[in-house]
């Protein structure tokens, strides 16, 4: 009976670690704003540093392939009813 409740509380101990974990990625969180004039790496779209564009403003991320601007704090779904990210700033 002993183990038996030992062995309840291991998995109950576990599944509430494992539950409780952050959903968020640190990866894909976007700097507030980029005075080091470089791009973490994402998996679509251009560093438009190193293509020679600008943000309009410090608090721009990402500029969409349709010319909109994005100005999203997490990389995932940027520019994602705006045909996806055509140059990031972040």
């Amino acid at each position: 009976m002993r183990t038996r409740l030992a062995a309840a509380a291991v998995t109950a101990a576990l599944a509430a670690l494992v539950l409780s974990a952050p959903a968020a990625n640190a990866a894909t969180a976007l700097p507030a704003t980029n005075t080091a004039h470089h791009c973490i790496h994402h998996t679509t779209g251009l560093c438009g540093w190193t293509h020679h564009q600008k943000p309009k403003n410090k608090t721009e991320t990402a500029k969409c392939k349709d010319a909109s601007l994005s100005y999203s704090r997490h990389a995932q779904g940027t520019c994602s009813r705006h045909h996806g990210v055509k140059y990031w700033f972040k």
